[in-house]
């Protein structure tokens, strides 16, 4: 019987890991640019987190948490999103003691989601995100759109569109969820089963439903734009008048709610507008949540942050042709003629390896010609030639696999001699 994979989840192959490092190496620069730190959480956390944050009517609690009982019997769930888990990390921390605000921090997490697997959607799914902790500044919501879209543009994506939103403080979204139950409930029975019961518990989710999304009385529904107070609509106003001023375009959206509970004021998406990419479009998401970190048993801290998947943003790249600059060539590979020899590359490769220089040999006891045709393979620059006569002169012969050149290199002078090759 041969074991699979479960389903909804995939193998990164070497190959393909080296555009997920690249990209992690990308990220990790812009985001050093922008001054944010890096937070690591753990891969599980209790159930009432999630519960508690991301709200029991939302799909993720309700439909896709891996949730289970450990040994102890309390409630433990697989990590759907890391919001969350960076926010209780923030309060157990006591990070809102920290003199140093607001916290500016970045992850790279795998995420859970029990759903039906499609492209660029997995049970096992991987993202990329910031949160930004402590700051009520407009100019922040700014820039972490800001940071988002740079990290699409700098791997050359330009089929990009960003949709804003706002979703107003409580005393908006008190008066927009009575106008959204008004107007849903005469079509209620037209709805779907998921729909009635958010029009109940969260009306605004019903804006997010896409089994509804074409019935009328969706494209007739109020907009939140239109209950907004005035202190809510003046910070949307200085958000918007700060991505002006940065260059950043964006489309305004007032049926964009996102689907957690937590999201309150600022709300966006990113999506590809690349032609073949697919039905799903969004890359990105995220927006502001002030009142999380209360909810979790800490001080009242305003909040900031998105998500991004790291298998859509591979797509994406896919639809606009998009080569990463990947380095796929290995700078030097000992090719042995003879047991003394082979025995020796050993102790060679070995130090040449400790000054900081790359270089693979034979493992498979193959003939020299096969050792040249595997060096091909790899695509190395340099061959390193070893045999009994160059262990009597004490020399290494050094070839270029590109010009076919050889030169004769002194063993006491090996590692300084490749250290000054430009490979």
């Amino acid at each position: 019987m041969k074991i699979k994979a479960p389903r909804g989840t995939m193998d990164i192959l070497p190959e393909q890991a080296k555009k997920w490092q690249y990209i992690e190496k990308q990220f990790k620069s812009i985001c050093q640019r922008y001054n944010y730190k890096e937070i690591r959480t753990p891969l599980f956390e209790h159930t009432e987190l999630f519960q508690r944050s991301v709200g029991d009517t939302t799909d993720i609690v309700q439909k896709e948490m891996y949730e289970f009982k450990d040994r102890g019997g309390r409630s433990i769930t697989l990590r759907p999103e890391g919001t969350a888990p960076v926010a209780r990390a923030y309060v157990e921390n006591k990070l809102y003691g920290d003199p140093k605000q607001p916290h500016k921090l970045f992850y790279f997490m795998q995420m859970f989601r029990y759903e039906r697997p499609q492209q660029g959607r997995m049970r096992q799914l991987n993202q990329f995100g910031v949160e930004v902790l402590g700051s009520k500044d407009p100019a922040i919501d700014a820039e972490v759109i800001d940071l988002a879209m740079t990290c699409y543009k700098e791997l050359g994506l330009t089929s990009l569109k960003l949709v804003i939103n706002s979703l107003g403080d409580e005393e908006s979204r008190a008066q927009y969820r009575k106008a959204l139950v008004e107007h849903f409930t005469p079509h209620k029975e037209e709805l779907c089963k998921d729909c009635q019961t958010r029009l109940e518990q969260n009306p605004l989710r019903v804006l997010d439903c896409k089994t509804d999304s074409e019935h009328p009385a969706m494209k007739k529904a109020p907009s939140i734009l239109d209950y907004l107070n005035e202190e809510s609509r003046s910070y949307f106003d200085k958000v918007k008048s700060y991505l002006t001023t940065i260059g950043v375009d964006y489309e305004v959206d007032p049926n964009l709610v996102r689907g957690l509970d937590y999201y309150n004021h600022t709300a966006f998406e990113i999506m590809s507008e690349a032609e073949g990419f697919g039905a799903i479009t969004t890359l990105a998401g995220g927006g502001r949540y002030n009142g999380l970190v209360e909810e979790l048993g800490g001080p009242s801290t305003p909040g900031i942050g998105f998500g991004m998947g790291i298998e859509r943003l591979l797509l994406a790249l896919e639809a606009e042709n998009i080569s990463l600059p990947l380095t796929n060539q290995l700078d030097y590979y000992m090719v042995t003629m003879g047991e003394r020899a082979d025995v020796e590359s050993f102790r060679i490769i070995h130090y040449l390896r400790k000054h900081g220089i790359q270089v693979d040999k034979d493992y498979q006891g193959r003939k020299p010609k096969a050792q040249f045709k595997a060096a091909n393979r790899l695509n190395v620059r340099y061959v390193l030639v070893l045999g009994d006569e160059e262990l009597d002169k004490e020399i290494i012969n050094l070839k270029d696999m590109e010009t076919g050149e050889q030169e004769e290199i002194p063993l006491t002078n090996l590692v300084q001699t490749l250290t000054l090759k430009e490979v």
